[in-house]
């Protein structure tokens, strides 16, 4: 495989990234939601500051891309001016917390979060890409998403502190959730966590209060297009809007009045529950496009060697499965294996079947009509 490098970090506002387009800048909102007024601030600055193009992450966060290196500073002040990004760059990179998206006001979800954010300042440093899941609706959403120390629902009602990679977790005390989640993250560091990476990396035995035996319960299937309790959800191709088509959702009139972002490339709209989409979001849940996963690719990202999404987007309805179009073996698009897997090499793709990005190739050196040849696309 072509090299690649893995940044061991994720950028945030404070910390953007470089990548073959500009700056990435990472917007976190807390609990994965932003109110109207907030959307359009956002969009506002997005386009002067960036290219007005706006990626949905696996971690339910916002990337602002393409912005310049001048544009940076004035578009971080106009975040934390709306209240997106935390004025303090130590707890903003800290703010590493994804919720179950339908949370409801002071439900356990809501209560348990807003705990956590109230108590950053005690978090311990962490590596870069360490993270807290709060899963604690009545059914686990987040089972399939990454997360090194997380907050569940179990198969006995109760919640569970859980070690990502352990099968089992203990139970925690209501109100004692943030506290407990505080003390994993402290002991993961105190037990040289650190030097790994990831929980699951980590192979220290958990400390004795940690221990359970208690299984998280079975995780729902994510959301998909269609209603949902407080309005209409929606899929964003490859993860991926425009300023302008965000902005349009909250325009002056509109009866939305917030966005909730989830991991799922999916946007939960709070609004009227028959609003017709814009044209560029999929309200049909079985849309191939919905079952393919691909990185922003060349020229975007330095990484990658091949373009990736109008080839995604083509190949998506030629097969049955789950379809990995990922630049480079870095695989940034998806950690998961996929039933279809392309990946990019020096300019050409590798083809795998139920694998990862950079797994052993069952075709090699494939050109674009060459891979649509294979799936039967003439």
């Amino acid at each position: 495989m072509s090299a690649f490098t893995v940044k061991g970090w994720c950028p945030d506002a404070w910390r953007p990234m470089r990548s073959g387009d500009g700056l990435l800048v990472r917007v976190k909102p807390r609990l994965g939601r932003l109110t109207a007024d907030q959307v359009r601030g956002l969009c506002a600055a997005a386009i002067p500051y960036g290219s007005g193009v706006i990626d949905l992450t696996s971690r339910a966060n916002l990337q602002l891309r393409g912005v310049s290196e001048d544009g940076w500073q004035p578009l971080l002040q106009t975040l934390i001016t709306l209240d997106l990004v935390d004025a303090d760059a130590a707890r903003e990179q800290r703010r590493t917390i994804l919720v179950a998206p339908q949370w409801q006001e002071d439900d356990d979800t809501h209560r348990i979060a807003c705990d956590l954010i109230a108590r950053l300042c005690s978090l311990p440093e962490l590596p870069g890409k360490v993270g807290f899941v709060i899963d604690a609706g009545a059914a686990r959403a987040l089972g399939g998403e990454t997360g090194d120390f997380r907050i569940e629902r179990a198969v006995d009602g109760a919640l569970i502190l859980r070690a990502d990679g352990r099968a089992t977790g203990v139970a925690v005390p209501r109100g004692g959730e943030a506290v407990a989640l505080i003390a994993l993250a402290q002991w993961f560091v105190d037990s040289g966590g650190a030097a790994t990476g990831r929980m699951t990396r980590h192979r220290a035995a958990v400390p004795d209060w940690a221990i359970g035996t208690v299984p998280p319960s079975p995780s729902r299937a994510p959301l998909a297009p269609g209603p949902w309790v407080r309005g209409v959800a929606w899929g964003l191709p490859f993860g991926q809007v425009t300023a302008e088509s965000l902005a349009d959702l909250v325009a002056p009139g509109s009866e939305v009045t917030a966005l909730r972002l989830t991991p799922w490339r999916l946007l939960l709209v709070e609004g009227p529950r028959d609003l017709p989409p814009p044209h560029s979001m999929l309200a049909d849940p079985d849309d191939p496009v919905l079952r393919a996963d691909a990185c922003p690719g060349a020229p975007y990202c330095p990484q990658a060697s091949v373009e990736t999404r109008r080839l995604a987007a083509r190949l998506a309805p030629l097969i049955a499965g789950r379809l990995h179009v990922s630049g480079c073996a870095k695989g940034c698009a998806s950690q998961r294996a996929a039933d279809v897997t392309v990946t990019g090499r020096d300019g050409l793709y590798d083809l795998s079947l139920n694998a990862r990005a950079g797994a052993p190739a069952v075709r090699t050196a494939l050109n674009h009509d060459a891979l649509l040849a294979y799936f039967g696309s003439k």
